[in-house]
């Protein structure tokens, strides 16, 4: 299997990650978190760790006997599965891998929800943001796949963040 660099921004040096259980419900559940856009990680570090941050690096490789869920795009399957996860509930992947709902993309899921739009309006609200990723791991089989390689230290400018 080909491996892909990681990234997973944090205000710490993750050399070992671990699946966090929190109180917060993020996309694809409780998990550890990482990206293939490295502006995105720093993004992620920089909120976290007020204007000082870290970016992780790991090495992935893929594992095919586990229980994988990836979205190629964001299709209503996506906005079902995210909609689940972020209401509290979770499933049984190892990994999950597709695009993020941020906070503008989590609003209009939020009115979806609710009611207030519609699926068609939420879709034609989203095709107009910027191309996101995320890969979370929710068991310790999963993250095997990750091999750390280095940490950063960012400040709230990085001149790095479009690489």
């Amino acid at each position: 299997m080909p491996s892909k660099i990681l990234y997973h921004g944090s205000s710490d040096i993750v050399t070992e990650p671990i699946v966090r259980a929190t109180k917060f419900h993020k996309d694809f559940g409780w998990g550890f978190y990482c990206t293939d856009i490295r502006k995105q990680a720093v993004k992620w570090a920089i909120r976290r760790s007020n204007q000082r941050g870290v970016i992780n690096k790991y090495n992935y490789v893929e594992n095919t006997d586990l229980k994988i869920l990836k979205f190629e795009e964001m299709t209503d399957a996506w906005l079902d599965f995210i909609a689940r996860c972020r209401s509290g509930n979770q499933h049984g992947y190892d990994i999950v891998e597709g695009a993020m709902a941020d906070d503008v993309v989590w609003d209009w899921v939020s009115d979806f929800l609710e009611g207030t739009i519609s699926r068609a309006a939420f879709w034609e609200l989203v095709k107009f943001r910027h191309p996101t990723h995320q890969i979370s791991f929710h068991t310790p089989r999963a993250l095997q796949c990750l091999t750390y390689v280095d940490s950063e230290f960012i400040t709230g400018v990085d001149n790095n963040a479009t690489k």
